[in-house]
């Protein structure tokens, strides 16, 4: 599976930019099956608003020149969505996102704060200065892109369904009538409202919560994007991914707050660099 930096996206502009790379290509990253003991950002963590609510003006719009001045950009990111956003063995932040993160704070010479963030508050952690940069499997949508900035994307995704092996899931047409868990404010949740009014939604604010509903049985299935619960699948005997794209191809980007557009500028520059020494392959 690969990940890649995508120029396709007419809503993203990049006058550097005038070639397509619409391969898949990521950094390679390790991560273990998640454990049911909490992890330590667990607790203090997963009261996310609270700790957003200390952080102050803290970003949001500042510049390229104010972060490194301040000699640390601050990004959001999932603390429980492998292999994108999660906490390591070691209660460390790791993941695609961390990497991506990890090497924009490097090339502007500053140190990486990560801050984790919910699904719904993706946008509202930028509009409220609390973050530079969302990055946390963000994709991008019309919706969203009037409340937020996106740069040009460097992944994409459609959505996958998983479900227990003894009941799998293979067409969208066995959920009718049945329970299917989603995450609050994401584009499966959005799909499946708009598409499915016969399928009965179990929504839950944090992916941890989702998977342990899915691992309960309190749900039929699961969807999200097919990248993560194929490599939750994985990792967990007993379920399979039975749908494994559904809907529109979707692009992955990082975001920031609405009009700032220097901070922006930088990011797809960023990229463009990035993709010429094929970092994210």
């Amino acid at each position: 599976m690969h990940l890649g930096i995508v120029h396709s996206n007419p809503q993203i502009r990049n006058p550097h930019e005038r070639h397509e790379r619409t391969h898949n290509a990521i950094p390679s990253t390790r991560y273990g099956r998640r454990r049911r003991a909490r992890s330590p950002w667990h607790g203090c963590m997963l009261r996310r608003r609270g700790l957003l609510g200390l952080l102050g003006h803290s970003g949001g719009d500042r510049s390229p020149e104010q972060i490194k001045e301040a000699g640390e950009i601050v990004i959001g990111i999932f603390s429980d969505k492998a292999p994108f956003g999660y906490i390591d063995a070691n209660g460390k932040p790791a993941g695609y996102d961390v990497v991506y993160g990890d090497r924009i704070a490097a090339d502007l010479g500053v140190t990486a704060k990560y801050v984790p963030v919910d699904a719904a508050a993706r946008t509202e952690v930028l509009a409220s200065n609390k973050v530079d940069i969302t990055l946390a499997n963000f994709t991008v949508t019309p919706e969203r892109a009037e409340k937020v900035d996106f740069a040009n994307p460097y992944f994409k995704v459609s959505l996958g369904v998983v479900s227990p092996t003894s009941a799998e899931i293979t067409d969208v047409s066995q959920l009718a009538g049945k329970t299917l868990i989603v995450t609050k404010g994401t584009t499966a949740e959005a799909y499946f409202e708009a598409n499915h009014p016969e399928i009965k939604l179990q929504k839950y604010d944090q992916y941890s919560d989702a998977y342990q509903a899915l691992e309960d049985g309190r749900g039929d299935a699961f969807s999200t994007d097919n990248t993560e619960v194929i490599a939750w699948a994985i990792q967990h005997p007993g379920f399979r991914v039975g749908i494994k794209s559904l809907g529109d191809t979707s692009y992955i980007a990082a975001a920031v707050k609405k009009g700032n557009t220097a901070l922006l500028d930088w990011l797809n520059n960023e990229l463009v660099e990035l993709g010429q020494e094929n970092f994210l392959n």
